[in-house]
């Protein structure tokens, strides 16, 4: 079946919850064991002194470790990425930031893409300098000889990716990432490629499929969809998410189950969301590009068959998603005017939610990136980024024109 169909029943048995036709709320930390014996055979699984019989599930034990709402949420969300396994954590940040210290140390290289989230940008940035780990950024403009030369002498071990870009839809060519991995590979050291997917959510773009080896999500955007909680996740092969899992573990920073639970909720929803808004997007991509004061609009489904990224997108999206930047004329004064006169659209960061939101990156989301990093990235004054939600798309578009007259 396909996973929109799942999403309701897949990895719940209503027999185990006196015949609730929803996963209850799980509110406890720690769960009975029937016997001592079952109580040690749990922990030698959980803590990987041994593996799994034919059959064995993990049984529960304490909810930093698992919980039915985690676990059940972490078996439907990996049903949309065709991976082995899903780790849900609290936030994306704590997703991402797990991902890079469970596979870079001291003395290694990073290979990211530009731009990235502005806390990602933080983190690689800011951070993992402190630990002795090096960040080299490349753009969507490289080819592959060119960020070979980037890194060269460097000890890469991860490349991490996200496509497309927050806040400019810049596409990066995942098969690339994957042969540029794989040249930097040794014998004994394989380079890894993560990829942030939140733009696409679980619908539109399936990095796992396009060989990458794990794909993270601000589970808070597409797949809460309400901008009412806060999570992350992780997704990949049982290999590879062993190790996250494990380091989840240890620095406790999975999701609880009030979370979980609400994004179950979320994900019957996800493609009849995500599918409105897409729609939705169009038309006000549309709407903007022929507004005598809108000087550029940064969005998918406007991409020629000329255009450097038209291949990319052909071939590695089934949408061009509900995300949409836009140069305004003018700088600075111009995007706060108009921002400040919006009545439908909410100012507020974030994204993916049902409401549509708007924000200015360079002084927002993106405010920390070095001046040149904005420059280079085109990550300008006038540069504004709406996220589209639900609404009816005439309602948006009189939204922009009212806001845009007061410009």
């Amino acid at each position: 079946m396909y996973p929109e169909s799942l999403m309701m029943s897949y990895g719940y048995k209503p027999e185990l919850s006196e015949g609730a036709i929803k996963c209850p709320i799980f509110q406890t930390s720690t769960f009975v064991f029937k016997s001592a014996k079952e109580g040690k055979d749990f922990f030698e699984l959980a803590y990987g002194k041994r593996e799994k019989t034919p059959g064995e599930q993990p049984g529960l034990i304490y909810s930093r470790l698992n919980n039915p709402d985690l676990q059940i949420l972490e078996e439907r969300l990996s049903l949309w990425d065709g991976a082995d396994e899903c780790a849900v954590f609290e936030s994306g940040m704590s997703a991402i930031s797990t991902v890079l210290l469970e596979f870079l140390r001291p003395g290694d290289a990073l290979l990211y893409s530009m731009p990235v989230y502005g806390g990602t940008d933080h983190f690689i940035n800011k951070v993992l300098p402190q630990y002795g780990i090096k960040g080299v950024g490349f753009t969507s403009d490289d080819s592959e000889e060119e960020i070979l030369r980037k890194v060269a002498g460097l000890s890469i071990k991860l490349i991490y990716v996200e496509t497309p870009a927050n806040p400019t839809n810049a596409l990066f060519d995942l098969f690339l990432c994957r042969r540029v991995a794989d040249r930097l590979s040794k014998e004994d050291a394989k380079v890894y490629v993560a990829v942030d997917n939140t733009y696409m959510g679980p619908l539109w773009q399936h990095p796992l499929k396009q060989g990458s080896d794990l794909v993270i999500y601000s589970a808070t955007k597409y797949i809460g969809g309400h901008s009412d909680l806060i999570a992350g996740a992780v997704l990949g092969s049982t290999e590879l998410m062993k190790r996250v899992r494990t380091l989840r573990t240890f620095l406790g920073n999975m999701a609880g189950p009030w979370t979980g639970w609400l994004l179950m909720r979320s994900l019957e929803t996800l493609k009849v969301r995500m599918t409105q808004q897409a729609s939705n997007a169009k038309e006000v991509a549309d709407f903007l590009l022929a507004h005598p004061k809108v000087e550029k609009v940064y969005y998918l489904g406007h991409l020629k068959e000329s255009d450097s990224q038209y291949t990319i997108y052909r071939r590695q999206l089934s949408s061009p998603g509900a995300m949409v930047s836009f140069d305004i004329k003018g700088g600075e004064q111009e995007a706060f005017a108009f921002l400040d006169s919006l009545k439908l659209f909410k100012l507020a960061v974030s994204l993916g939610g049902t409401e549509s939101l708007a924000e200015h990156p360079a002084t927002m989301t993106h405010s920390d990136v070095s001046e040149e990093d904005r420059d280079l990235l085109r990550i300008s004054e006038k540069l504004i980024r709406l996220s589209i939600g639900v609404e009816h798309y005439e309602d948006l578009i009189w939204d922009i024109k009212q806001a845009l007259d007061q410009v």
